[in-house]
């Protein structure tokens, strides 16, 4: 009986491990292999290619990162805490792990070590990817003070280049002039949640100046996301793909 309830246990925690490492999955085919998306939640998910793990703004609360595999790279857009938490990062570093971060991340994170800071505009390969910070800001919403929810130049949207596939992950951001001159995207996730981000209307006109393949809506909160299907159902040309991406 001892050895019976042993197993039990046993069986029960792999049970338990195997869904806990569960995510919702999109897998894209690349000249240089298969390139899967792993939808977490909120603002967190994570890439594997070529071989390699990518985590963006790993959070905790959003996800067992205990159970999720280890980064080769961990990308953070900004330093607001549903982005940054220092906890999941280490959860998913390894040795040789490089992250990547805004100068205002590195203020609130002393203790962080091995790091490499992006500011908008710059271009970087790591890990054979080249990756491009975008600036992320507001335009229009604003805290009862005055200022915006996202002050421009301390956030970071970022395009990755898997092979040729560019990926485009916007960050909290608004629909703003940078993100309109941006070209050949054939992946992109848009924040939609209010009062911090883009409205559904502010996120289809954005879709309509640069015209991603596939346009998945993340950091939505409760934002009703038909409405953006709505909005864009006569643009041929740009697929929306609503994925499990809300807080609970």
């Amino acid at each position: 009986m001892k050895h019976l309830m042993i197993l039990i246990c046993v069986i029960t925690i792999n049970i338990q491990t195997s869904m806990a490492q569960e995510t919702q999955k999109d897998r894209f085919t690349t000249g240089q292999g298969e390139l899967i998306i792993n939808f977490v939640k909120h603002a967190s998910l994570y890439f594997e290619f070529d071989g390699k793990v990518i985590h963006i703004d790993p959070v905790a609360r959003m996800g067992n990162y205990e159970s999720y595999p280890d980064a080769d790279l961990i990308i953070i857009t900004h330093h607001h805490g549903d982005h940054l938490d220092l906890n999941a990062i280490e959860s998913v570093r390894k040795e040789n792990t490089k992250v990547i971060l805004t100068e205002k991340c590195k203020e609130l994170s002393e203790n962080l070590s091995d790091y490499i800071i992006m500011k908008n505009g710059d271009v970087l390969t790591i890990n054979g990817l080249e990756i491009e910070a975008v600036p992320a800001y507001n335009i229009e919403h604003k805290r009862p003070n005055g200022d915006p929810f996202h002050m421009k130049g301390e956030g970071n949207g970022y395009i990755i280049t898997f092979a040729e596939k560019r990926i485009y992950i916007a960050g909290d951001t608004e629909n703003t002039d940078e993100m309109k001159l941006l070209k050949n995207i054939d992946i992109v996730f848009l924040p939609m949640n209010l009062p911090y981000t883009m409205t559904p209307e502010m996120v289809a006109d954005a879709a309509k100046s640069f015209r991603p393949k596939v346009l998945y809506p993340y950091h939505y909160g409760d934002t009703d996301t038909s409405i953006l299907v709505e909005l864009l159902k006569k643009e041929s040309g740009i697929e929306v793909r609503i994925r499990k991406m809300e807080l609970q």
